[in-house]
């Protein structure tokens, strides 16, 4: 199977964010544009933590088996 694209854009506060660092939230669950729900490890998110939170969309790929491939915050 080849890798898959989704299209997420996110709008996470940095006070919401912060609950993975407590370890009260591990995972994000998001809707893609095509309306595809998808759930990812918070942590992998952490790179991307301004003051204002995670703001932008982000294209995740995965591979056949649905792991990780690639996660880059789109430029507008």
């Amino acid at each position: 199977m080849e890798d898959r694209e989704f299209e997420v854009p996110l709008s996470i506060s940095a006070t919401v964010f912060e609950l993975t660092y407590r370890g009260d939230a591990r995972h994000v669950v998001a809707r893609d544009v095509a309306g595809r729900t998808i759930q990812l490890p918070a942590g992998l998110l952490r790179q991307f933590v301004t003051r204002e939170g995670i703001q932008g969309v982000f294209i995740i790929r995965v591979d056949g088996n649905n792991k990780l491939v690639d996660i880059q915050r789109k430029n507008s």
